[in-house]
């Protein structure tokens, strides 16, 4: 957005807010497409940002959802069932059963389920059988930490599979984190993946149909950061192509999409020297903005400053947020001109967690139920639980003009 533009929406609305450019996401992943091999689809992990669901569910094949509040989004804003991952480590019986109900009542499934555990599949192939119906799974390998399943453990599922009728077993989902510049790195997972499916193959006669693959794309946040994207997804694609699986592949991205099409904006509402600093206080704060790897602040994001001042003097500024708390600190030492009150401050590149990782709000979950045990008589509710879905859910067309 344009100078005009920021300062305009800062006399129509009070700050903090966030600005989300719906051609910038949709920009960004017509450039994903372009860069990457023309048969791989991509699923755009909900996580990243509930808001952008209504622009993107149009843009990409899949919607991986890990929470019944997400669950909650997509269904308001009118996410088909048929594009829906449904994953997370933590399924609840309740849920996966009325998910599966309605699928059969409606003749409009799910698209696919993850399988983290044994638990799971237990969970999964009652609610199928319970149904009369046949659930379309990934197994979801895990990478060596709480996600997942161990290797043996997905042999031990595929050995079985004919045991277990109401499961199709699909394929195999993976994803070992974020932020990845290594191509050796994502070589060595696919590497590794290839020749865990060639086993699977040869010594099961299981012949997957698809991987879900999530790469963990980088976003450059900082200043200082070098990373040269086109030529690193050119060389990923090259991996992909390379693969001895000819099934179908998904990757899976939330951070890479979402990224770039977000804006923080805050104002500055005091500044001062302290013991020879300078700080500038602003009315957001760390619980609204959060960076993937920013290091306690000491990371320098890109920040556009918009002031009614001439640009004065060339300073190092502490900024600060609003909570009474000393951890409250955007950013370290950024050199900027002089700051008055009432500048305004961009943050980019905000549009991947900012909105929702707040951190109450993220995975859109409830947050939790308050009790009182007094000295004397029974215990009583401080505060019920409140259901956060709501508060990530993008307004209906109707709703948008209140």
């Amino acid at each position: 957005m344009t100078e005009t533009a920021i300062k305009a929406l800062c006399k129509q609305h009070a700050t903090p807010f966030y600005v989300l450019e719906e051609d910038k996401v949709k920009e960004r992943v017509a450039f994903l497409r372009s860069h990457l091999p023309k048969d791989v689809a991509l699923c755009y992990a909900v996580k990243a940002n509930t808001f952008l669901i209504p622009a993107l569910m149009t843009q990409v094949e899949r919607l991986e959802i890990c929470s019944p509040g997400e669950l909650a989004i997509c269904r308001r804003v009118g996410a088909p069932m048929a594009q829906y991952v449904v994953s997370g480590v933590h399924k609840e019986a309740g849920v996966i059963e009325d998910l599966v109900k309605e699928g059969v009542e409606t003749g409009t499934p799910a698209g696919l389920y993850t399988v983290e555990s044994k638990t799971q599949l237990a969970l999964l192939q009652q609610a199928a059988e319970k149904y009369h119906t046949v659930l379309p799974v990934l197994l979801r390998l895990t990478s060596g930490n709480q996600f997942g399943l161990d290797e043996s453990d997905v042999e031990a599922i595929v050995a079985e599979r004919k045991n277990r009728p109401s499961l199709s077993i699909r394929g195999i989902q993976y994803f070992s984190g974020t932020q990845k510049t290594s191509l050796k790195r994502l070589k060595r997972e696919l590497d590794r993946l290839d020749d865990f499916l060639e086993r699977l193959k040869d010594t099961y006669g299981y012949e997957a149909e698809e991987l879900e693959f999530g790469p963990g794309l980088p976003v450059t946040y900082f200043a200082g950061d070098t990373f040269e994207e086109e030529p690193f997804l050119q060389g990923f694609s090259e991996l992909l192509e390379n693969l001895r699986f000819s099934g179908a592949i998904t990757l899976e991205l939330g951070r890479s999409m979402a990224a770039s099409c977000g804006q923080y904006v805050t104002k500055v509402v005091d500044v001062k020297q302290n013991r020879g600093e300078s700080y500038a206080i602003v009315d957001g704060g760390m619980h609204q903005i959060v960076y993937f790897g920013q290091s306690l602040a000491m990371k320098q994001p890109g920040i556009h400053l918009y002031s009614e001042h001439e640009a004065e003097g060339d300073h190092k500024w502490n900024i600060c947020g609003s909570l009474c708390t000393a951890n409250d600190m955007l950013v370290k030492q950024m050199p900027l001109p002089n700051l008055h009150v009432g500048d305004v401050l961009a943050f980019q590149k905000t549009g991947a967690y900012c909105l929702t990782e707040g951190i109450a709000l993220f995975l859109s979950r409830d947050i939790p139920k308050v009790l009182w045990v007094p000295s004397n008589g029974p215990v009583t509710i401080l505060r019920h639980a409140i259901q956060t879905e709501a508060m990530n859910t993008p307004m209906i067309k109707e709703e948008k003009g209140e």
